[in-house]
């Protein structure tokens, strides 16, 4: 059974194994300060429109995904949200967890009252595509642009 929560602190070892050693695209290759990670998400913690979910097996941490909220002066005021970061251990994939956490992060946006969440993928990969269409989301709708700072 996998637990869902907010990530704390606590987690930055954690996470940095899932974003360093699980993502698939491109993970960073610089050194981190892991005083810092730490430092974030204690600030993720205490934000609201900020929610940085880790799911937890056994103690464990084999999944995240970030959801964002973010105000908006259009759609009646209501604001939208953004999914990032998602990423599970390569050895606790195809269990659903990632889908749970998708779920979750839906939830949090529906508790916003926001008009739409939004997710990028550097995936071009048939299943991580398939995976989200079967999360709901239209890879048809919108067009996505990034530009690299």
């Amino acid at each position: 059974m996998m637990i869902i929560r907010k990530a704390t602190k606590a987690d930055a070892e954690a996470l940095h194994d899932l974003y360093f050693n699980h993502l698939t695209e491109n993970p960073a290759k610089e050194p981190q300060d892991m005083a810092l990670w730490q430092e974030k998400l204690d600030r993720f913690e205490n934000d609201k429109f900020y929610n940085l979910l880790v799911g937890e097996v056994d103690g464990r941490v084999v999944s995240s995904v970030t959801v964002v909220v973010i105000e908006n002066l259009t759609k009646n005021l209501r604001p939208y949200a953004l999914i990032e970061n998602v990423v599970t251990h390569a050895n606790y994939r195809g269990k659903h967890y990632a889908s749970k956490l998708m779920n979750r992060a839906v939830e949090i946006a529906v508790e916003f009252g926001c008009s739409k969440v939004m997710l990028l993928t550097g995936s071009k990969k048939d299943s991580t595509l398939k995976f989200y269409e079967n999360c709901g989301f239209n890879r048809q709708e919108k067009t996505a642009f990034i530009k690299r700072l």
